[in-house]
């Protein structure tokens, strides 16, 4: 997706170089000075630049914003390893690491957050909150992912993809057309297979850092019945729930200035610096 560069916006990107080969990071911060780091982390199969309009939000609110695109996306390295929710966590920690500060926020929308939770799960020094963005439901209502796998596929007409492009990531009002570009199914059985280790039941009971729970109101992955699932599992001293207007399981780029005002003032009441400085870990 394309944004506007607003003048106070220093936008950028650089290489990190890890063990386990190169990523390539856009960064947006404010051009009078680095602000909080938050990192922000796509959606299955898709790559960072998604979050053009909310990143350049979050700068002008005055965050250093990371986008570490995913291996085997712009010029960041795709391992001979199979890869696992390990070590994509272990990307985004290296990535926090060398331009983060030490410490950052992680927004992870949809599989974004399976990545986001297992880097808190694994480095809770190096992590300062979750945002989860269009999480789906612990068991999501069926249909969703053959949605996903037409509207992904650009080997099947527009028109299809449109419509399910609407069904299962856009809300009524708000136009998909700009998801039928910037998939890469290519990678599809690469980040599924990674998705699966550690197995969800490892890390879903688990919560160092404060967590905030962004949800379309429009989300068909996320009914109104599974609104508090979160926050009854892990508590509502640990977990903030939001639910955003008009939007649906696409939410940061169908809604990115009310997504980045959420995060922005749940931001300014967390503590200082990782996950354990705000409470004990927390697991069930």
């Amino acid at each position: 997706m394309n944004a506007t560069i607003p003048p106070a916006v220093l936008h950028c990107r650089e290489m990190v170089c890890t063990s386990a080969g190169e990523i390539d990071v856009v960064i947006d911060a404010p051009k009078n000075g680095a602000g909080p780091a938050i990192v922000l982390l796509p959606s299955s199969q898709r790559d960072s630049l998604d979050f053009d309009p909310l990143a350049r939000q979050l700068a002008l609110l005055g965050h250093r914003v990371l986008r570490p695109q995913p291996r085997g996306m712009g010029r960041t390295t795709l391992p001979v390893r199979q890869l696992t929710l390990h070590a994509l966590a272990q990307d985004v920690i290296d990535t926090v690491e060398a331009l983060g500060g030490g410490s950052a926020v992680l927004v992870g929308h949809a599989f974004g957050h399976f990545i986001a939770r297992v880097a808190d799960m694994d480095h809770p020094q190096c992590v300062r909150g979750v945002v989860v963005a269009g999480a789906a439901a612990r068991v999501f209502p069926a249909g969703m992912a053959e949605s996903l796998d037409i509207a992904s596929d650009p080997s099947q007409p527009d028109a299809l993809r449109i419509a399910h492009l609407q069904r299962a990531f856009f809300a009524a009002g708000n136009d998909p057309r700009a998801w039928l570009e910037g998939w890469h199914p290519e990678l599809r059985a690469v980040y599924r297979v990674a998705g699966t280790v550690p197995a969800k039941d490892r890390w879903w009971t688990v919560a160092n850092a404060p967590l905030l729970d962004l949800q379309g109101a429009q989300d068909p992955w996320r009914p109104p019945e599974s609104r508090s699932e979160l926050q009854n599992l892990l508590g509502a001293q640990r977990v903030t729930v939001q639910v955003i207007d008009q939007a649906s399981h696409a939410l940061v780029v169908e809604q990115p200035v009310a997504v980045a005002g959420a995060i922005a003032r749940w931001m300014a009441l967390l503590p200082e610096g990782g996950g354990r400085g705000a409470g004990a870990a927390h697991g069930v």
